[in-house]
């Protein structure tokens, strides 16, 4: 009868839709366990080395896939409430990986009104504070106190906090620091000249 093959094909279609779901979370789960990796030329290459060829800098782009050509300098735009925007954002879909900028340690994990899912990185050498806001969601795993190395996935783009929906991006901030100053001190430095090659860090 009609209406008996109509519910089997209903059926199917909600059981290969569920299949698709699962194997498309699976995925995306897998993804913020391991370090992104990209393929140009036939040839496998880390975020972090591609970053170095472009800008002899030990400092990667910290949004997978973007180029430094790319960046726009947002630093010092007007914003809500007089402030000047002390950082530059990189747009990018929604769960696009974002990568560790410098090799270094999580300092803090932090959830605030304005940044929403946000993630302060002590570098290395304790002299920068790398600020990263308006994640989607953290690295499966990721813990304060961890290490992490330059291109290593830390979490996702998104629009969380006071972000537009319309506009999901990562908020990215350096500020130079001392080390073991407290985890939110420091002077804002325009990271857009060292993630385009302008110049080192300092």
């Amino acid at each position: 009868m009609r209406w008996q093959a109509a519910i089997k094909l209903m059926l199917w279609t909600a059981l290969v839709s569920a299949i698709l779901t699962s194997l498309y979370w699976i995925t995306a789960y897998d993804l913020l366990d391991r370090p992104a990796t990209a393929s140009t030329s036939g040839s496998e290459w880390r975020p972090e080395e591609a970053a170095d060829r472009r800008t002899g800098l030990a400092i990667a782009i910290p949004v997978q896939g973007i180029k430094p050509s790319e960046l726009i300098n947002s630093w010092d735009q007007s914003r809500a409430e007089g402030r000047l925007h002390r950082a530059i954002d990189i747009p990018a879909p929604v769960g696009t990986p974002v990568l560790a900028a410098m090799d270094g340690r999580i300092e803090k994990l932090f959830n605030s009104d304005r940044g929403g899912l946000t993630i302060y990185q002590r570098a290395d050498d304790g002299r920068l504070m790398l600020y990263y806001a308006h994640l989607q969601a953290y690295r499966r795993g990721l813990t304060e106190g961890q290490v992490v190395t330059r291109g290593q996935v830390i979490a996702t783009v998104g629009a969380s906090g006071n972000a537009d929906p319309a506009f999901p991006h990562l908020h990215f901030q350096m500020l130079e620091t001392t080390p073991g100053s407290a985890w939110n001190a420091g002077e804002p430095i325009n990271p857009y000249p060292l993630l385009a090659g302008k110049r080192r860090a300092p």
